[in-house]
């Protein structure tokens, strides 16, 4: 499991009050919803977010948000 995947489990199981397995789960299905939503480009990109494969080590900065959004905002399929 991603760390991010892992992160983002962690604060809806803390903020919904739900067990960690249920968060997860939730969260998977959350993510694969977006992901059928977002153009392949995208989708792509964001499956190497979330396998650890882009440095997130300080943060997802504008930069980074709209290099990762730049084709889907820009209107092109």
């Amino acid at each position: 499991m991603s760390n991010v995947k892992s992160e983002i489990a962690e604060l809806v199981s803390k903020k919904v009050g739900i067990p960690s397995d249920k968060a997860l789960q939730s969260v998977d299905v959350v993510l694969n919803f977006v992901k059928e939503k977002l153009p392949p480009t995208i989708a792509a990109q964001l499956d190497a977010v979330l396998a650890g494969n882009v440095d997130l080590s300080d943060g997802i900065g504008l930069d980074d948000a709209a290099g990762l959004l730049g084709g889907f905002l820009s209107g092109k399929k």
